[in-house]
């Protein structure tokens, strides 16, 4: 089967795989996955497509608090551009757009999953803690 988004081949029982330019080295796959959702914002609009499935870009906006509609966008690109999320026009007057993860997107659920527990189990807010 073909895979459109990629222009890869794989089989129904291959994973999809992300091209490296460090291959054999093994930093490599700590590395390459931390370019992929290491971004400021990358983690977070994988975590919302998660929680609440596609979504339309100012449904996903509202979703992401404190992002600007330039920086969603040039992260949506980015997010597509590597294969973890896909942009769908939906073709109603007017001209609607969806973005939803693909299934490489959704196999990192286990990191963002991962990033956030941590976050939560040793992440604090100073501010909160001065005001006691």
């Amino acid at each position: 089967m073909s895979d459109g988004e990629s222009g890869r081949e794989t089989g129904d029982d291959e994973l999809e795989r992300v091209p490296v330019s460090c291959a054999g080295e093994d930093w490599c796959p700590i590395t390459t996955t931390a370019t992929l959702v290491g971004k400021k914002w990358h983690p977070v609009i994988l975590h919302r497509l998660m929680e609440g499935g596609p979504a339309g870009f100012n449904e996903l906006e509202g979703r992401v608090d404190g992002i600007s509609s330039k920086v969603l966008s040039e992260s949506l690109d980015d997010l597509e551009n590597h294969a973890l999320v896909t942009r769908e026009v939906i073709s109603e007057k007017p001209v609607r757009v969806r973005y939803s993860l693909t299934s490489l997107g959704a196999s990192l659920d286990s990191v963002v999953y991962a990033m956030r527990d941590w976050g939560t189990e040793h992440l604090f807010d100073p501010a909160a803690e001065t005001a006691e």
